[in-house]
């Protein structure tokens, strides 16, 4: 899963390279609105510099590792879809800076969508293996603790049943003197084990929790 999102990223980075180095090659004008034709679409200087750029941050990100790489396509893939609907407003307009045409609109929304796939791939589903970069191997050791909090024993049964009915009778005032000192006992308590064995150490005599 690690090298989906390398590999991911390099090869997205090699294709929008290419597109940008062509358009240098070509000697484009900078900021015209027209463009030229590079690869079936229209690009000037302005918009091969930014191609060469998100090129060698995707690189980058995927030289640092794969959950980098992963937040950076994330981010540039929404950033390509945005691109792709801000120039189809401004197509054929003096605010084409970026000399979109339509097949480039077209680019953008396929990229950005491939981005945010490779990008999320193995990173928002569940029951990730252990090499994903975001398992988190405690998980399971935190489910085994918040397990111990629970009763598992009849007598421990007994005891969760009696401490929930003594906590409402002290809210409706109606708890026997037994009933309040186990649940102001319990107050000190920080987790469900620990106020179930307050309460039954009043069953074994101990005059209360010590």
């Amino acid at each position: 899963m690690p090298a989906v999102h390398r590999i991911g990223a390099v090869v997205v980075a090699a294709v929008i390279a290419v597109f940008g180095i062509l358009g240098f090659a070509d000697g484009l004008d900078f900021f015209s609105t027209e463009g030229e034709r590079i690869l079936g679409l229209s690009s000037n200087g302005l918009l091969s510099t930014i191609s060469v750029v998100t090129a060698a941050v995707l690189v980058a990100a995927a030289v640092r590792g794969p959950r980098i790489a992963s937040t950076v396509m994330i981010v540039v893939g929404v950033l390509f879809l945005v691109s792709a609907l801000a120039n189809l407003a401004v197509l054929n307009t003096d605010l084409n800076v970026l000399a979109f045409r339509f097949p480039n609109v077209v680019f953008s929304v396929v990229a950005g969508l491939v981005l945010l796939i490779l990008g999320a791939y193995g990173r928002v589903s569940g029951n990730l293996p252990p090499d994903s970069p975001y398992a988190h191997p405690d998980d399971d050791d935190d489910r085994a603790v918040a397990d111990d909090e629970y009763p598992s024993t009849p007598e421990e049964f007994r005891a969760e049943q009696a401490m929930r009915e003594a906590e409402v009778a002290v809210v409706q005032h109606t708890a026997t003197p037994d009933q309040q000192r186990r649940v102001a006992a319990m107050a000190a308590a920080h987790s469900r084990a620990e106020r179930r064995r307050v309460w039954l150490s009043f069953d074994e005599g101990s005059g209360g929790a010590a």
